[in-house]
């Protein structure tokens, strides 16, 4: 109980549940955003860089963004973000593709940019450093149970109502985050600790081996969020939300469950099997057409889900002195790279192929991926 109390401070419940609202926000446009543009007459290929537009714009701004916040409270940079998704928010019930929906998603993936880099700088900061991998683990519970809610909540909404109650939804969850942000008091700005010549670079290089991982990862899940949705639907999948719900509920019963265990075993040995589970849950997927193999799919890949990513940000976060800013920018920047280049590359993959074809290859960025964590990451860790 009493590392419980450490860990459950004012700053981070109320991170935790802006952070929650926020992602909800993000989430229910996960699934309904492909469909919307394809009832829009999209095809493929615009519709993976119109999705992948998002993290583009995205990833250019986090560094300056991670550089920025050892100057400025999180606070002020989760303000700001909250408040430009919500704006972009409106202007989607106004633009149709494809330039104009190209801009307003350019202006969200900054909004989300501005909010999330200062999220995970805030609880990098905040933090207990001797129970980090636990307090990481909870504070990405909001996120889990975001994913569990927003996707089907999101396809509830286009299936029951119409595509402008989902975006005036977005508005609404996009001001419930201000109001929670605005009460954050946030940590106090102060010189670091240590110094550097790596202070006068943009990018910090200690993170990048756990960045090129997220890296790969995104690319997969980039591409898996963006053109699922359509593949389930094609395959008698009604609600593809379910598939993402379904991996949620395993990120939170095993986040909640065995958050500890981040603190116990070194970050090597969490993140090798979460890969292979990765690999594992792609190739299964290259065969499956039915509901229920969705589910196994779903359930495979939460399994390996549920420590990845915080294992793998408290391991960035482990390599850094006080430069939680700058390495959170790098970490989280090259992570929208993924989600970038993810569904603009498969995009063109299922245009001049299929979806099976598209998930051998999503099959084979894992394989890659495993391949630079054993053999560059963990034999140097």
């Amino acid at each position: 109980m009493q590392t419980i109390r450490k860990i459950l401070t004012r700053d981070f419940i109320l991170g935790f549940f802006a952070q929650f609202i926020f992602t909800i926000a993000y989430q229910i446009l996960i699934p309904t955003l492909p469909i919307y543009l394809s009832r829009l007459g999209s095809e493929e290929t615009e519709i993976g860089v119109l999705i992948g537009i998002f993290s583009a714009s995205s990833l250019i701004l986090r560094p300056f963004i991670g550089r920025r916040l050892l100057k400025t409270p999180e606070r002020k940079f989760m303000i700001a973000g909250a408040g430009l998704f919500g704006l972009t928010s409106v202007a989607y019930l106004l633009a149709p593709p494809f330039w104009p929906f190209f801009m307003v998603r350019v202006f969200q993936g900054i909004g989300y940019a501005f909010f999330t880099t200062a999220s995970f700088t805030l609880i990098a900061n905040i933090s207990p450093e001797a129970h980090r991998g636990q307090s990481v683990s909870y504070y990405f519970l909001g996120y889990n149970v975001s994913l569990a809610v927003g996707p089907p909540l999101g396809m509830l909404l286009i299936n029951e109502f119409s595509f402008t109650v989902l975006f005036l939804v977005c508005i609404g969850l996009s001001l419930c985050t201000l109001l929670i942000t605005n009460k954050l008091r946030g940590t106090q700005v102060a010189p670091l600790q240590d110094s550097s010549i790596e202070d006068s670079f943009l990018l910090s290089r200690k993170v990048l081996p756990p960045s090129i991982i997220s890296f790969f990862w995104f690319c997969i899940w980039g591409a898996l969020t963006t053109f699922f949705p359509l593949y389930a639907i094609n395959h008698g999948m009604a609600n593809p939300g379910l598939f993402f719900t379904i991996i949620a509920i395993m990120l939170i019963l095993g986040r909640s469950l065995g958050g500890k265990a981040l603190d116990l075993y070194s970050r090597e040995r969490v993140l090798l099997p979460c890969l292979i589970a990765f690999i594992i849950s792609m190739a299964v997927l290259v065969t499956s057409k039915t509901p229920p193999m969705f589910i196994i799919v779903a359930v495979i890949w939460g399994m390996g889900h549920t420590f990845f990513y915080p294992s793998l940000m408290v391991y960035a976060i482990d390599r850094v002195g006080s430069s939680r800013g700058p390495a959170m920018g790098t970490f989280t920047a090259i992570s929208d790279l993924g989600v970038c280049l993810g569904p603009v590359i498969m995009g063109i993959i299922i245009h001049l192929t299929s979806y099976p074809i598209m998930f051998v290859c999503l099959c084979i960025l894992g394989v890659i991926n495993l391949n630079y964590f054993y053999f560059f990451v963990r034999k140097r860790g």
